[in-house]
């Protein structure tokens, strides 16, 4: 019975959990860990779980908590090696596009991602639950146990953050570098 539920689950669901572990840790090895530890508590709880919400959503709601769980363990969060991130998935695009675009949407993409470490943990969840995972609001809402108006004002937060903290790359990519006279 317990093999049968893991299997669904992880059939069903598994790359969605990897990936949004691994959007907030940016370490595969820390991800798999902490995948493997959320179909562990979902196999333990799924005889209590009511249906109420759809099991992504549930599934979401385990993920989350495993990830605030390992953040508090960690009593120093460093910033992760970025070289741990497989940056060639075609699942972070939404359509087809041409090599240049293909590179422009990667380093994009890593900008952001790298950007989320000065985002709160909150405003990090909700980025990667919206926009990564593409789950609703009303999902997203649901897995955190907040309203829909707190993700909208964390979203909106979080988004702004991201695109100051954006525009001061940009200009620092754009300042000459070199001795200043």
């Amino acid at each position: 019975m317990e093999d049968s539920i893991f299997h669904h689950l992880y059939e069903k669901y598994h790359q969605d959990v990897f990936n949004f572990l691994i959007y907030l840790t940016k370490n595969r090895q820390i991800a798999e860990d902490l995948s493997h530890e959320v179909y562990i508590k979902a196999i333990r709880a799924y005889s209590s779980f009511e249906g109420r919400s759809s099991e992504k959503t549930w599934l979401f709601a385990i993920a989350k908590n495993v990830s605030i769980d390992y953040f508090r363990k960690t009593t120093v969060r460093s910033k992760y090696d970025a070289s741990f991130f497989d940056w060639d998935r075609e699942q972070l695009k939404a359509t087809e596009a041409s090599p240049e675009q293909k590179t422009l949407n990667k380093n994009e993409m890593q900008t952001i991602i790298e950007l989320l470490d000065h985002c709160t943990l909150d405003q990090q969840h909700v980025i990667i639950m919206r926009f990564f995972n593409d789950l609703s609001i009303a999902d997203t809402a649901e897995i955190l146990g907040w309203s829909d108006g707190k993700v909208k004002t964390t979203q909106h937060r979080a988004l702004k953050n991201l695109r100051s903290k954006i525009e001061v790359a940009d200009m620092e990519r754009r300042e000459p570098s070199g001795p200043k006279r």
